[in-house]
């Protein structure tokens, strides 16, 4: 990618951010009018600092032990408009996807997350 930024490395601090229950550090890393949709429960938005904050503070508090652990990281998108997408352990234990779309000066513009759908275990 020829960015001016590691989209890569903006969402390793990101999920690290996460793991160190650090809300401050999490929201520096979002645009000031960044915005987070969530289709975990519903479809909900969160936009700017005061949504985002919202969102994130109570599930930093309720967080399992093992959340935000990996799964995968795959880079998406293109040099002009880079993208990842993350799957991670969800606060809650449960495994999410995030996709993550940046400003050009590599703060997160916006995320935007679903659960990930486990295949069945049919007989």
């Amino acid at each position: 990618m020829d960015c001016t930024f590691d989209p890569i490395a903006v969402v390793v601090d990101w999920l690290d951010s996460c793991r160190a229950r650090n809300l401050d550090e999490l929201l520096d890393l979002y645009d000031a009018r960044g915005s987070l949709e969530c289709a975990c429960g519903g479809p909900y938005i969160y936009q700017g600092r005061e949504d985002i904050t919202r969102y994130w503070s109570m599930r930093l508090e309720k967080a399992v032990p093992h959340a935000f652990s990996l799964i995968e990281l795959v880079p998406t998108g293109s040099d002009e408009r880079p993208c990842i997408v993350l799957d991670y352990v969800a606060y809650d234990g449960k495994p999410v996807r995030t996709r993550f779309e940046f400003t050009k000066a590599g703060k997160i513009a916006r995320t935007a997350c679903a659960p990930v759908i486990q295949p069945s275990k049919a007989a």
